[in-house]
């Protein structure tokens, strides 16, 4: 049996940019992603802070340090500055998932890492 669990979580990243006429996503910085484990064009469930919204999306990578923008449809569900929760998941069989810790950092105001 496979269980789902949670693989990584960036707990408090800030929006940094929305941009409504964009096809659907979440961007996010390398550095950010690198430091989580996760990847581009992974699949990620968003909680909004500010107003409760949950969304599923997908990551799209930047290079700019500290970004996160919000895009297409999603750019509706937070404004910039809003702080938002960003998990990603993964599958695994019963044995490993009792063994398993998920990455969960904590962010700045600026985006930067606070603690892992």
């Amino acid at each position: 049996m496979l269980i789902r669990m949670l693989k990584a979580k960036l707990h408090g990243v800030h929006i940094t940019e929305s941009e409504l006429e964009y096809m659907g996503s979440i961007t996010i910085s390398r550095e950010i992603l690198d430091a989580a484990g996760m990847l581009p064009y992974e699949e990620v469930l968003c909680s909004n802070f500010a107003n409760g919204e949950r969304w599923t999306t997908y990551i799209i990578p930047t290079d700019r340090p500290g970004v996160i923008g919000l895009n297409g449809p999603a750019a509706l569900k937070g404004s910039v500055g809003d702080r938002l929760i960003v998990m990603s998941y993964c599958l695994m069989g019963e044995d490993e998932a009792q063994m398993h810790q998920p990455t969960v950092l904590l962010f700045n105001e600026d985006n930067s890492i606070k603690q892992r």
